[in-house]
This record gives structure tokens, C-alpha cells and sequence, in this order.
């Protein structure tokens, strides 16, 4: 990055995304991390759809819940584009294991089920405090086998898999995808939507993109220490998949996990490791499709009235699913 972009990283956002933070700016009350963990699930619900696209129709909606390993209730909603039976993407939500549930991405996975053509299994698993690491891993993770042993009574072909999630649910579908790999649960594609992959804030573009883009530092930090019991916690791999240690105390071997499609937006504090994770995979033999949406923020791709680099994202990761699963 030139010295002078360093210097002014604003000057790297498009038009429309300024024009976007000085409105979110001017409309700024107290900020997110100085709220309680409720106040903020209620802030993000509240504002969540206020620039996507137009709800989808579609064939099917249900929503229902899957037993966890303890027995709770994890609440899914399945999204269909017909009656058939079709390819199923398991879809984790962002919100930095904290906030964000099943209807703050409502509109999107309504989104990717029309584009794809593929039904979208949305799951609401448990948030931080309340539930710290590794329940949101371990839910995630127990609804894909559910999938696998009883999909078909939901019309889903779990031979035709694929895994993904924005934010903090990239991070989960990456593990699941190496958990997967590890268990022979066969996945097609995993889809990363600016996936956190390492345990600490340490790469350069976490000091770039600190303040004024979306994402700051001291959300990350709040939303970490909610959903972390301790230092160990941030270096294992179900939390940190690039960089976090398994049970041997090695890395996680990346080789022969699903292909990969990844999108980052530029100006996120995340997209250094994003990148890392892309180049981690590839070196280790995984196809990987990676796209950076130049000049946005991290959450994005919720941002389709306003940015047309949101609908492209959804187009391109439409597109990778229906080319993996059909």
C-alpha cells in the first residue's frame, strides 16, 4: 500500500461507501461496545436490513430447530427456491459470536437461495456471553451432521454440500470445513464472506482500517472478549483456523479441505488475514476463488440499495455455490 493511501486510507473508499459512514456517522449514538451485549443484539436487529436488497420471495421458508450434542434446540430457517429436492449451503451469521441471529440475514441467504438455485440452511446458534467458545463451533458443527443423516427428510440432498458465513460465521464455516475434512463429511465449497482466521488483531491492516470503517478495534476487542474464556481459547484453531494450535500443538494442516471461495472488502481490518487464509489454502493444494471488493467496508454485502459492489458480491458467490453444487 502506497505511503500517501497509508497515510489516508479513506481515500481508498468509493463514493457511495463515504457517503454511507458519514450518514452511519451523523447517526451515531452510543457506541457499540459501550452497550451490554443485549442492548447490542437489539442495535444490530434494529438496523440490520436498513440498506440490503428487497426481500425474496420464495417456494419454501421453514423454520424449525436441531438438537445440539447437550440437547438444546438450535433454531435453523430453510430457505428453498422449489419443492425438489436440492443441494443444501449451511449458512453461519456474522456478528462476532455476539450479536447478529437467523433475521438479521434473513434477506441475504433469501438472496443467495434465488441466485444459487440451492436451498439455504440458516442457523441460529448460540451468542456470546451467555454461551462462551466452543458453543457456537460445536452448534454449527452439530447442525452439518444433521444435515448429512437427515437432510432428506427436509427434501436436501446432502451429498451436494457446501458451508459458509460473513464475519465471525466465516470463521466457523472454515473450521467446520476442516472438522469436516478430519471426519470424511464431504463439502463442496466453503464460502467465506471476510472471514476473522487468526487469534489476535496483529497484522497491518487491523492498524489501517482501526477506526472510521464499520468494524473498529474496539468492537473486535469487545466482541472477543465476550466469546473467549482465555488466551487459550484465541489459540485454538476452532477460533483461529489459519493460525490456531490443535491438540498436538501444530497448526491446523489445510490440505484436502473443500474449495474455497472468499470475499474481502479492502478497507476491513480483516482483509490481511483473509488474504492469508487464501494464500494458507492454496498452499496447501485447496482450489481457492478470491475476490477483493475494492474500495468497502467489512458488512457490505448488507449494503445492497446503496452498494453496487454488494450485489456483485452476492452475484459471484451465487454463482461459485450453483458451479460447486450442480
Amino acid at each position: 500500500m502506497p505511503q500517501s493511501t497509508r497515510a489516508n486510507p479513506h481515500s481508498l473508499l468509493t463514493p457511495a461507501m463515504q457517503k454511507i459512514l458519514k450518514s452511519m456517522e451523523r447517526a451515531a449514538g452510543v457506541p457499540l461496545h459501550a452497550l451490554t451485549p443485549q442492548q447490542a443484539r437489539a442495535a444490530y436487529e434494529a438496523n440490520a436490513d436498513v440498506l440490503e436488497l428487497p426481500k425474496q420471495d420464495l417456494a419454501r421458508v421453514e423454520s424449525f430447530t436441531v438438537a445440539a450434542r447437550d440437547g438444546f434446540d438450535i433454531p435453523v430457517r430453510l430457505y428453498a427456491p422449489s419443492e425438489s429436492n436440492l443441494p443444501v449451503f449451511v449458512y453461519f451469521h456474522g456478528g462476532g459470536f455476539t450479536i447478529g441471529s437467523i433475521s438479521t440475514h434473513d434477506l441475504l441467504c433469501r438472496r443467495i437461495c434465488s441466485q444459487s438455485g440451492c436451498a439455504v440452511l440458516s442457523v441460529g446458534y448460540r451468542l456470546a456471553p451467555e454461551k462462551k467458545f466452543p458453543t457456537a463451533f460445536e452448534d454449527c458443527w452439530d447442525v452439518l451432521q444433521w444435515v448429512k443423516v437427515h437432510g432428506s427428510e427436509r427434501c436436501l440432498d446432502s451429498t451436494r454440500l457446501a458451508v459458509g458465513g460473513d464475519s465471525a460465521g466465516g470463521t466457523l464455516a472454515s473450521a467446520c470445513a476442516i472438522q469436516a475434512r478430519d471426519c470424511g463429511l464431504d463439502i463442496a465449497l466453503q464460502m467465506l464472506i471476510y472471514p476473522g482466521t487468526i487469534g489476535h488483531q496483529n497484522r497491518p491492516s487491523h492498524k489501517t482500517f482501526k477506526t472510521g470503517f464499520v468494524l473498529e478495534e474496539p468492537h473486535i476487542t469487545y466482541f472477543f472478549d465476550h466469546y473467549v474464556r482465555n488466551v487459550q481459547d484465541r489459540n485454538d484453531w476452532r477460533f483461529a483456523p489459519l493460525d490456531g494450535l490443535r491438540p498436538d500443538g501444530n497448526t491446523a494442516d489445510l490440505s484436502g479441505v473443500a474449495p474455497a471461495w472468499i470475499g474481502l472488502a479492502e478497507c476491513d481490518p480483516l482483509v490481511d488475514e483473509g488474504v492469508e487464509y487464501a494464500d494458507a489454502l492454496r498452499m496447501a493444494g485447496v482450489p481457492v476463488d478470491l475476490e477483493i471488493y475494492r474500495g468497502v467496508v467489512h458488512e457490505f454485502i448488507k449494503m445492497g440499495r446503496a452498494l453496487p459492489e454488494a450485489a456483485k458480491a452476492i452475484q459471484d458467490a451465487s454463482k461459485a455455490l450453483a458451479e460447486a453444487l450442480f
